[in-house]
């Protein structure tokens, strides 16, 4: 018999290690190393006989011809799009996000609707009491919603539960609280999260239900336990938003059934999270003419043109080392810009402090928000408004050429759409004159911020 051996699991990053230490190389976190048991591989065990023949591994052709998989329609179009269309059967999805940020709320919408059609929905909280859930359902008008809920933890309890109901979904919310009476292991520790994920999973694949997990983050972000989870799982979303804003994203970054990067965006309200179709009139706010420092960008989010304001500020310094402050973009690629138009534009922003903001919330991470980030900070600079009713786009390279952005006539369309007549763009295949708005090609970041200094000469 193979003779236990002991391993030491980081409950940061799940990283494993021989002995304990008081730090975990891997992720430089202190104190978060646990011991835990595991049975080491005898040598010629897989060669052991089993006692039963085992069936023989069968191979496919790529070439089949299989149905797309069929999609249940969750009832809030914004997560149905974000899905790729709707959950599919016997998938599994994880849903992170920030603390209070609405995920149990959104879940419970979408639980309730999904009931209301007809489907079987299991609810199983193991952060709440029963009496909880139900108080947050009757706010959000969703009490007669014949959702089955169970307040539990014992993974052992939950898939009997689960088996003798057959949902056809299952939440669990979350999954950081289950756990299972085989491990030793705590509540919420790597080992814990990795088996129960896997067993539910495991259930979710055998049963043909769609699973829906809800996961905890950490202070960076990330989904907390080990990696390993979001490669169990089909898909992989975020449920994003910024303290007193009303505004809440969701966005994909895995999905093997959808494309991934695709957002839907909510509000919340007081009736819980309602749904916003044009989310690019709710991120520009009130029409009219912009002041200095703030340039409208057209954004592509997954297959989404966004439009959103950046707002630029560049104030002199009272100290020696100016301030560069950032809110929903990227502090390095700021650092970039602003070297790129010291250098190639001849602007000075070393005596003043710089404040970047993305208005409404949205954090952008597409390089094509280059070009309006600079327009913005030269506006600022110079105390020159760019020309009403324009939008901003294209990638910045460190030789201060701008280079082309994807999509173009989807931003152009989105930006035609509310009410902008004009662009400052780099030079695509197709121009604007397709889609309603006037395009000034602009070729080098210099040429930009030739034309923002000089209308107000």
């Amino acid at each position: 018999m193979a003779k236990p051996e002991h391993i030491f699991t980081c409950q940061a990053c799940g990283a494993i290690w021989p002995k304990w230490a008081g730090k975990c190389d891997a992720c430089g976190e202190w104190n978060t190393l646990v011991e835990e048991a595991t049975r080491s591989v005898v040598p010629g065990a897989l060669a052991a006989p089993t006692g039963k023949k085992n069936k023989a591994l069968s191979f496919v052709a790529l070439a089949g011809e299989n149905d797309p998989p069929p999609r249940l329609a969750t009832g809030i179009s914004e997560l149905d799009r974000v899905c790729g269309g709707g959950l599919v059967a016997a998938s599994a999805v994880l849903i992170g996000g920030d603390p209070g940020v609405g995920k149990s709320t959104l879940l419970l919408q979408a639980a309730a609707a999904l009931a209301r059609s007809g489907a079987r929905v299991a609810y199983v909280t193991g952060e709440e009491a029963e009496a909880q859930v139900q108080d947050r359902a009757r706010r959000l008008g969703a009490a007669d919603a014949p959702v089955q809920l169970a307040a539990e933890t014992d993974l052992r309890k939950i898939i009997d539960g689960l088996k003798a109901m057959r949902p056809d979904v299952v939440i669990v919310d979350s999954i950081q609280t289950v756990w299972a009476d085989g491990l030793e292991a705590a509540p919420g520790t790597v080992a814990q999260v990795r088996a129960c994920a896997h067993e539910l999973v495991r259930y979710a694949k055998k049963s043909g239900a769609a699973l829906i997990l809800v996961g905890h983050v950490t202070k960076d972000g990330q989904i907390a336990g080990p990696r390993v989870v979001e490669h169990l799982v089909d898909a992989v979303i975020y449920f994003e938003g910024e303290r007193g804003m009303p505004f809440r994203i969701l966005r994909a970054v895995k999905n093997r059934f959808g494309p991934t990067d695709e957002i839907g965006v909510f509000e919340m309200a007081e009736q819980g999270l309602v749904e916003t179709p044009n989310p690019s009139a709710l991120f520009l706010g009130p029409s009219g003419e912009r002041p200095s420092g703030a340039a409208v960008f057209a954004g592509v989010e997954g297959s989404r043109p966004v439009l959103v304001e950046i707002q630029a500020l560049a104030a002199p310094t009272a100290y020696g080392n100016p301030r560069r402050a950032v809110v929903g973009w990227d502090s390095s690629r700021l650092a970039m810009i602003l070297a790129v138009l010291e250098t190639r534009c001849g602007l000075s922003f070393s005596g003043r402090d710089v404040y970047l903001s993305v208005a409404g919330g949205l954090r952008i991470t597409e390089p094509a928000a280059d070009l309006a980030v600079a327009a913005a900070l030269t506006s600022a600079l110079a105390d020159v408004a760019l020309p009403n009713r324009c939008v901003v786009f294209g990638e910045v390279a460190l030789s201060g050429e701008v280079r082309a952005a994807g999509r173009s006539d989807l931003r152009l369309k989105e930006a035609k759409k509310l009410g902008f007549t004009q662009a400052f763009a780099p030079a695509q295949k197709r121009t604007g004159g397709e889609t309603g708005v006037k395009v000034h090609t602009v070729s080098h970041i210099s040429e930009l911020a030739a034309r923002i200094t000089g209308a107000g000469a």
